[in-house]
């Protein structure tokens, strides 16, 4: 089975001279998923973690190379998936229902037979903010939401029109630790009844290593994958996998991959940078 996204050596430079100067983003990303996989980019600020995203979305056309999502190149962007973001981002004056129905509202094919099938489409978002702990908040407004509600209900938002694929930037960072975990588990359980393909973008490492099938390591910029982490922890996962020996010492690895391009390049004669 061919995989469900496959970049084949792709580079990208954000315009024309950048290009020309030979100045990239990220070089030679080459990486495949597989259809119901769940992945994770990691690495330090700056390394083209987000510009992966675009490129996986395809707001962003590489410079070199070639990008196959479902089996088909990606000329442009994709309809075939959600995106939520570190800031949940609901509109105020839409209530959680209302904010949840509007990918509904906008993309077709749903845009067009939205009115006429509407009641079966609060069905269906009523269903989601449920399966997230949500129901009864479906007629409160954003301002009356706790920041993890309103993530939920982002997240329910990307996930109403049913995408093949889910980007997740940073979702939870803005959040608590206690609730941080809670939507792991979340996540954890959409994700496993619906298997959509999921690409998490995250610096917390015991996240990418909870929710991903993989985890990528990139390097800093311009960014290459470096690292390819296959994690073999057992599925369904909880909580106190999290505090094993084996989760701990994947975590570890990984950070120890990251902690090495962080370390200062001694120069000639042995002194540090200054």
């Amino acid at each position: 089975m061919s995989p469900f996204v496959d970049f084949q050596g792709v580079w990208l430079a954000y315009n024309r001279q950048l290009l020309a100067q030979g100045q990239y983003a990220v070089e030679d990303i080459t990486l495949q998923m597989d259809r119901g996989e769940f992945i994770a980019i990691v690495g330090p600020s700056g390394c083209g973690k987000s510009t992966f995203m675009k490129l996986a979305t395809g707001l962003n056309m590489p410079s070199k190379g070639t990008i196959r999502i479902d089996g088909q190149p990606v000329t442009g962007p994709l309809k075939i998936s959600g995106m939520a973001f570190q800031a949940p981002s609901l509109l105020p004056w839409r209530t959680t229902l209302d904010n949840v129905l509007l990918p509904l509202e906008i993309v077709e094919p749903y845009r067009s037979s939205f009115r006429a099938k509407r009641d079966e489409y609060v069905a269906k978002a009523r269903r989601l903010l449920a399966s997230v702990g949500l129901a009864g908040y479906e007629d409160k407004f954003p301002w009356q939401l706790s920041g993890g509600m309103q993530q939920r209900a982002s997240i329910c938002r990307a996930l109403v029109h049913e995408p093949k694929m889910l980007l997740l930037d940073e979702p939870f960072g803005a959040l608590d630790a206690f609730t941080r975990e809670e939507l792991w588990c979340a996540m954890r359980d959409l994700q496993a009844a619906q298997r959509f393909n999921v690409i998490l973008v995250t610096h917390d490492l015991r996240e990418s290593v909870f929710l991903a099938d993989t985890v990528y390591v990139m390097s800093k910029g311009p960014g290459r994958i470096i690292v390819e982490r296959r994690i073999d922890l057992p599925r369904p996962r909880d909580l106190e996998i999290t505090y094993t020996p084996q989760f701990t010492d994947i975590v570890h690895e990984l950070r120890g991959h990251i902690g090495a391009m962080r370390k200062p390049v001694a120069r000639i004669g042995g002194g540090l940078p200054q």
